[in-house]
């Protein structure tokens, strides 16, 4: 069994399940756990990506969490993959706004940027953080 990941972003959004749907067909993350609230809202989920994970749920639950988020802004998430080119394809033929194409860095990565549906940015690339050391 993998090792559990030992950070995990969690972003909150108005239309939770939307996000769902876009994160996993245009990203390629996988619902590993999706548990919604009497309301119908996701109360919980976590999307996989390799060995990293992102937690997600619905704004306007009333959790701490979500008060706390309330005036939260969007934010950003990097997400290593091993090949920008082809990511970068499937987010654009599934509509997603691109907002940096694939570009070599000084640094020796290659990266794009996306925003989702609710204004945060995602960045993919394939700096690997960490490796440096």
């Amino acid at each position: 069994m993998a090792e559990a990941p030992q950070v995990c972003p969690t972003l909150t959004y108005d239309d939770a399940k939307a996000a769902i749907k876009q994160l996993t067909e245009a990203f390629g993350f996988t619902a590993t756990a999706v548990y919604e609230a009497e309301d119908g809202r996701v109360a919980h989920a976590e999307l996989a990506y390799g060995n990293g994970m992102v937690m997600l749920g619905s704004k306007g639950t009333g959790s701490e969490f979500d008060k706390l988020m309330a005036r939260g802004g969007p934010v950003g998430v990097f997400v290593h993959v091993d090949d920008v080119d082809e990511h970068h394809a499937r987010a654009a033929a599934h509509g997603i706004e691109i907002v940096m194409p694939p570009k070599d860095q000084d640094y020796g990565s290659r990266d794009y940027m996306a925003r989702d549906a609710e204004g945060n940015i995602w960045s993919f690339g394939t700096y690997t953080p960490g490796a440096a050391e």
